[in-house]
């Protein structure tokens, strides 16, 4: 699949003021500083669709971007960034759950893990809770030029191995990074394919 066109809808804090309709929606999503939107813009090919910042935990609202008019890509605020007052972790996590929970345009979620970083308390225990609220996920790995080919593998490995111990199945999972494009075609076909799924069914 190629993106042709991506534009920004709406922010907000509240799941009923998303937009109406019936369009798909995939959710990215990961700790603050994991390189999300920069993922983001690498993916739709559009530098400053997603606000990037050098300090983490810039997104701090639910963000759709219309994708090739087709879909919507929803950008997630960050979970786990200590800088964040608790008051304002209470209010991000409400409406992070609220979206999971009770948005029916939701198909897919996208779990963004730092892959240079073994697995994460805070990232285990979202994707337990996803499981728990039976949301599909993906795992993504991002920042994979930080990596030799051979580290990438041995952390990918490790990282499922932990979560094999208490998942049955283990989720796809894909390699990427948003400064040399490694993996985005991939992490494109793959939503593709969803979206062919659903028009099939």
């Amino acid at each position: 699949m190629q993106i042709k066109s991506a534009e920004f809808v709406i922010s907000n804090t509240q799941v009923e003021k998303c937009p109406k309709g019936t369009l798909p929606e995939f959710a990215f999503i990961g700790r603050s500083n994991v390189g999300k939107s920069s993922l983001i813009n690498a993916l739709c090919q559009k530098k400053h669709l997603a606000k990037t910042s050098s300090r983490p935990g810039k997104t701090q609202l639910i963000n759709h971007f219309l994708i090739n008019r087709q879909w919507y890509l929803v950008d997630l605020p960050g979970y786990g960034y200590a800088r964040v007052s608790k008051t304002q972790k209470k209010k991000f996590q409400a409406y992070i759950e609220a979206y999971f929970q009770k948005r029916q345009q939701l198909v897919l979620a996208f779990i963004l893990l730092d892959i240079r970083h073994a697995a994460q308390p805070i990232d285990l225990e979202f994707m337990r809770w996803l499981g728990q609220e039976r949301i599909p996920f993906y795992m993504v790995f991002t920042k994979a030029d930080k990596l030799k080919p051979k580290a990438i593998e041995r952390q990918v490995t490790a990282y499922r191995q932990s979560m094999e111990k208490e998942w049955e199945e283990l989720p796809p999972y894909f390699v990427t990074s948003a400064a040399n494009k490694q993996g985005l075609n991939d992490l494109a076909l793959g939503i593709n394919s969803i979206l062919k799924e659903i028009q099939f069914h």
